[in-house]
């Protein structure tokens, strides 16, 4: 997978754009500088945790004695429900209710930006064996620094495209989103299969 196409993969799972809503309700009480503050701080604590799977992820799966094919099966799966939940999204949003006062690494850093699926996609990018980890963190801060000037504009954009727009939107990357987890899920089921 070359770098464009992991950033990519990575935006999509990020999915800024359904963020958005979610985004504008957690800052709506905050003034418009301690909310620029909130936001930069969480998506600094996102790529944090991001770049510490994408690093200790091969430590990790050893320590666990999980195979990388359970985590492209169990991402695939997770990927898949968020991608429906996406595509038919529940009364209370994606991630269900979310709580009152400012928020601090959930729901906004975690699993808004770094979720179980971007991990699990990081962690299999790290173990596919090319050892190209610093292409994968170049991959990564794209998909981050793409995700953070969507995120920053959300009222702006929230504005200019409305509700329905960014939620035809969300619709549409979810259905990518389900696409690339049933390809996730089936090359996990793949390799298990191949391997002794």
């Amino acid at each position: 997978m070359e770098i464009v196409s992991a950033a990519i993969l990575l935006f999509l799972i990020m999915d800024p754009i359904g963020n958005i809503p979610i985004f504008l309700s957690l800052l709506k009480g905050l003034p418009a500088a301690r909310r620029r503050i909130v936001l930069a701080r969480e998506m600094l604590i996102a790529l944090a945790v991001l770049l510490v799977f994408l690093y200790s992820g091969a430590a990790l799966l050893k320590l666990l004695h999980l195979r990388q094919e359970s985590v492209s099966i169990a991402g695939g799966i997770v990927l898949f429900l968020i991608g429906i939940r996406m595509i038919f999204p529940p009364r209370d949003g994606v991630f269900g209710d979310l709580p009152e006062g400012e928020p601090f690494i959930v729901p906004m850093a975690i699993p808004c930006v770094a979720g179980p699926s971007t991990i699990a996609a990081l962690m299999l990018l790290a173990n596919d064996g090319t050892g190209r980890n610093v292409q994968w963190t170049l991959a990564l801060v794209g998909a981050w620094f793409a995700t953070a000037l969507i995120l920053f504009a959300a009222t702006a954009l929230y504005k200019l495209l409305g509700e329905r727009t960014l939620s035809a939107l969300e619709r549409l990357m979810g259905m990518l989103l389900v696409a690339i987890s049933v390809q996730m899920f089936l090359d996990g089921v793949k390799n298990y299969w191949a391997s002794p």
